[in-house]
C-alpha cells in the first residue's frame, strides 16, 4: 500500500463522520421545501371545494393547479424549518381560503360593489375612477392600498384592473398567498389566532365576532387532522 493511500485511509473515518452529520441535515430542509404538493394533495384540495355548491362560480375557477401554478411565484410558503411547522401553515391557510370562499364558493365578496373600499388617505395607492376594491379571490383581497402593491408584485394592474383578481385563477391565488406571506407569516409563530388577527381582526378579535372566529377555528383543527398535525396553542383571538 502507497504512502498516498495510508494518509487516505489515515482521514477517511474523519470524511466518513462529517459526510454523514452533512447527510442528516440535508432530508429535513429538502422534505420541508418539496412537500406543498404532496401536503395538498387532490384529495384534501377536492375534499374542500365538492362541498361548495354546483351553481358557485368558484367551482370552475378554482383549482388545485391554479394554487401550485400560483406557489412558483411564492415557493417559501408551506416550507418552514420542519414538515409539522409546513404542515400547520398549510392547514392555517386553507382555513382561511375555506372560511373566506366558502369552500371556494366565492369568487367576489357578496354585494361587493355596493361598498366602499377607496382609502382616499392613501397617496400611494390612489383609488382609480369607477373602480371596486372590495374582496376577491381565496383570501378576499380588499381595499387600494392591498390591490396595489398585491399587483405591483404580481405583474397586473390592481388598481387600474382590480378585477383580474376575479378573472385569472392563478393571479387570484398569488394575491392570496402575498397577502399571507406579507402581513400573516410573520405572526404565524403566535398561534392560529394571530393569523386571524391579521386578516380580519378588527371585525373579529377580541369579541368582536366570535363565530366567525370558531368557524375557522373549526377549519383549522379539521385540516390539521386531516394532515396529522397538532393545532398548536393560542388558537383565538
Amino acid at each position: 500500500m502507497s504512502m498516498g493511500n495510508k494518509l487516505l485511509n489515515i482521514h477517511a473515518p474523519r470524511f466518513a463522520v462529517a459526510f454523514v452529520m452533512m447527510m442528516m441535515m440535508v432530508p429535513k430542509f429538502v422534505r420541508a421545501q418539496s412537500s406543498v404538493a404532496d401536503i395538498v394533495t387532490p384529495e384534501f384540495f377536492n375534499g374542500i371545494i365538492d362541498q361548495a355548491d354546483a351553481s358557485c362560480a368558484g367551482k370552475n375557477f378554482y383549482s388545485r393547479d391554479a394554487f401550485l401554478n400560483a406557489l412558483n411565484s411564492y415557493n417559501q410558503f408551506g416550507s418552514l424549518d420542519s414538515l409539522d411547522d409546513s404542515k400547520r401553515e398549510i392547514a392555517a391557510a386553507f382555513a382561511h381560503f375555506t372560511h373566506e370562499t366558502g369552500h371556494f364558493c366565492y369568487i367576489e365578496e357578496i354585494d361587493g360593489a355596493s361598498k366602499d373600499y377607496c382609502d382616499e388617505t392613501n397617496t400611494e395607492y390612489p383609488c382609480a375612477p369607477n373602480k371596486g376594491y372590495y374582496g376577491r379571490g381565496p383570501i378576499q383581497l380588499s381595499w387600494n392600498f392591498n390591490y396595489g402593491p398585491a399587483g405591483k408584485s404580481n405583474d397586473f394592474d390592481g388598481l387600474n384592473a382590480p378585477e383580474t383578481v376575479a378573472n385569472d385563477p392563478v393571479v387570484s391565488f398569488k394575491t392570496a398567498l402575498w397577502y399571507w406571506m406579507q402581513f400573516v407569516r410573520p405572526v404565524l409563530s403566535q398561534g392560529f389566532g394571530a393569523t386571524i388577527r391579521a386578516i380580519n381582526g378588527q371585525l373579529e378579535c377580541d369579541g368582536a365576532n366570535s363565530n366567525t372566529v370558531q368557524a375557522r377555528v373549526n377549519y383549522y383543527t379539521q385540516y390539521c387532522s386531516q394532515l396529522g398535525v397538532a393545532p398548536g396553542d393560542n388558537l383565538t383571538c
